[in-house]
C-alpha cells in the first residue's frame, strides 16, 4: 500500500475511532479544518512512527510543520525515499 493511501487510511481509522466527524480529504484541505483534534494527530503521527518506522517530525522545527492534508502526505513520502 502506498504511503499516501495508508495516511488517508489511517486518518479515516482515527476519526472513526475518536467519534470525529471528519471533512471530505483532499490535498489542500487544512489539517486544522479536517475535524482531528490534537489528541487525534498524535494518535496518528505514533500510528504512523509504527508503521513507517520513522518520526519525520523529530528532524524539523515548527515553521516546517505540514498545514495541509497533501503536505501532510508529501512531508512522509519525502521522509520515505
Amino acid at each position: 500500500m502506498s504511503i499516501r493511501l495508508t495516511i488517508l487510511k489511517e486518518i479515516e481509522a482515527v476519526a472513526a475511532e475518536q467519534q470525529k466527524t471528519l471533512a471530505p480529504l483532499a490535498d489542500d484541505l487544512p489539517l486544522m479544518d479536517s475535524g482531528l483534534d490534537s489528541l487525534c494527530f498524535s494518535i496518528l503521527v505514533a500510528r504512523l512512527e509504527d508503521i513507517t518506522g520513522r518520526d519525520p517530525f523529530a528532524s524539523i522545527s515548527g515553521s516546517q510543520f505540514p498545514t495541509t492534508v497533501g503536505q501532510l502526505v508529501a512531508f512522509y513520502e519525502q521522509e520515505h525515499a
